[in-house]
């Protein structure tokens, strides 16, 4: 199992703008969380074995969040063609399946990702109310060959941070995941 980590976009960039599909065919923008106290983006896919080792506890951690007010969306940005297990039509499934609560979207240019300079899956950013970013790494420690209980426990350590306008904790490690399944010539150059 290949293993690639966050870029760890630097803290403080601004969130950069979005408008995908869903799994229901709504269009979800940044826009669309204005009073929102905080955003979480979660770049992931169905098939990686580092977001299916966390799903349950992603789920869980969504039905909680978004209950306290966090603005949450997954975004999915493999190439669905070479990747099938990644196509919309398998978002949908795999949303009801594992229980998300949150918008499952595609990004199916890859643009957004980019944007985000979204290196993994999972890959998370945490903005705060003015969608400053004030998280990214990893959910926690946990990956599917360590024995480490997935928890959350860094996520939400910087979730409770965000919902009580405190101070993020500094000490941020990066995910680590499959790399994003990039179009044949569409791969980024992060510098």
């Amino acid at each position: 199992m290949a293993r690639t980590s966050s870029t760890m976009l630097e803290l403080g960039t601004t969130a950069p703008s979005f408008s995908l599909p869903d799994t229901e065919g709504n269009t979800v923008s940044l826009d669309s969380f204005p009073a929102a106290p905080g955003l979480l983006v979660i770049f992931l896919c169905n098939h990686c074995p580092f977001v299916i080792h966390i799903r349950e506890e992603l789920a869980r951690f969504s039905r909680d969040y978004i209950d306290r007010g966090l603005a949450i969306v997954g975004i999915n940005p493999n190439d669905a063609a070479a990747y099938p297990a990644d196509a919309p039509a398998r978002m949908a499934t795999e949303k009801t399946t594992v229980g998300y609560a949150f918008p499952y979207l595609f990004d199916e240019s890859q643009e957004v990702a980019k944007a985000y300079r979204a290196a993994c899956t999972p890959d998370f950013f945490l903005f705060d109310r003015h969608r400053s970013l004030v998280y990214r790494g990893q959910f926690d420690d946990s990956r599917p060959d360590n024995g480490k209980p997935v928890t959350g426990a860094d996520l939400r350590a910087a979730a409770d941070a965000v919902l009580k306008t405190a101070a993020v904790p500094p000490d941020q490690r990066p995910s680590i995941g499959c790399n994003i399944k990039w179009k044949p010539g569409n791969e980024p150059s992060y510098s």
